[in-house]
């Protein structure tokens, strides 16, 4: 693994290893044992588009990891005002051992990877989130002990989230359905993707898609970029919400995630986010884990 650019790149191998490094990772954190892994290293964070977990889970775990985090807004790079991607590779391959990037094209952090000599981490693009999928896995597994015989659902836009879930849960051995309505569907290669998967089901049906699953998930129904779309994609998304009826339709015991932020009375309703926000937060946690993990793996030996 030489990048994290999305979930379809890696292997269920590479992902578990990923997972159990986290684990590893967590369990020294919460008590006390120092793993400076990346000492004298330094991380470039490249942000276009604005964030909280992002930002605080990766300037933290580089500190925690021992090396250094610098924070790049668009206003701080030439390529807000127009340097092509591949010369600011090129340029910050030799400052920094390692770059995080959470922008809107998934091209330009395959650019990124392409002309630079140093490891990209894909933050966030419009088309995937990865590492906010790797925190997830790493929460499903925390709760229920494995992914073997599990059914996750998504019930929302298709979106980055519901592509890297998808990708993300199906590579795990678990059974999948996202539910979205006609015209958000998920990426049509990442549908390519899933159908060499049987337990992949594709419907526009919360309660079908609700129906025995373990694991929940949902997001926003309008990010970042899209808020001219915003009275459109209310009305495209009615009904696609979590709720105490999705929630008895799902297995007992079934838990809820969410990437955050979350927006109460639309795609999830106040009670069910209070009755799940135990796992939702140790969720929200679990990046700074499964990020940590990705930098040693990518950036240790650099």
């Amino acid at each position: 693994m030489k990048h994290l650019l999305k979930l379809l790149d890696l292997s269920p191998e590479e992902i578990t290893d990923l997972l159990n490094l986290a684990d590893q990772l967590k369990y020294e954190r919460k008590h006390g044992i120092p793993h400076p892994h990346l000492a004298g290293k330094s991380l470039g964070m490249i942000f276009q588009k604005a964030s909280t977990r992002t930002r605080v889970s990766f300037e933290t775990g580089m500190v925690q990891l021992g090396g250094y985090p610098l924070f790049l807004s668009a206003n701080d790079l030439q390529i807000g005002r127009g340097e092509p991607v591949q010369d600011t590779a090129r340029v910050l391959s030799r400052y920094l051992d390692g770059i995080m990037i959470r922008t809107f094209a998934q091209q330009e952090v395959e650019d990124l990877a392409a002309c630079g000599t140093i490891p990209v981490i894909n933050g966030l693009t419009d088309f995937c989130h990865p590492c906010q999928v790797l925190a997830d896995l790493m929460t499903i597994r925390e709760h229920k002990g494995s992914f073997d015989g599990l059914k996750a659902c998504y019930i929302g836009d298709g979106n980055n989230m519901a592509n890297s879930l998808i990708v993300g849960c199906l590579k795990m051995g678990m059974a999948f359905t996202a539910v979205t309505p006609e015209g958000y569907r998920p990426a049509q290669v990442v549908l390519d993707f899933a159908k060499d998967y049987p337990g992949f089901t594709l419907t526009d049906s919360p309660m079908e898609g609700a129906a025995g699953a373990d694991v929940l998930f949902t997001d926003v129904w309008t990010s970042m970029g899209q808020e001219a779309e915003k009275k459109a994609r209310l009305k495209a998304f009615d009904g696609y919400q979590i709720n105490d009826a999705v929630m008895a339709a799902a297995n007992p015991g079934a838990m809820v995630q969410h990437c955050l932020p979350a927006h109460r009375g639309e795609e999830i309703t106040e009670a069910v986010f209070e009755a799940h926000a135990g796992e939702i937060f140790d969720e929200a946690e679990n990046r700074l884990h499964a990020q940590k993990a990705v930098m040693v793996r990518l950036m240790k030996q650099q």
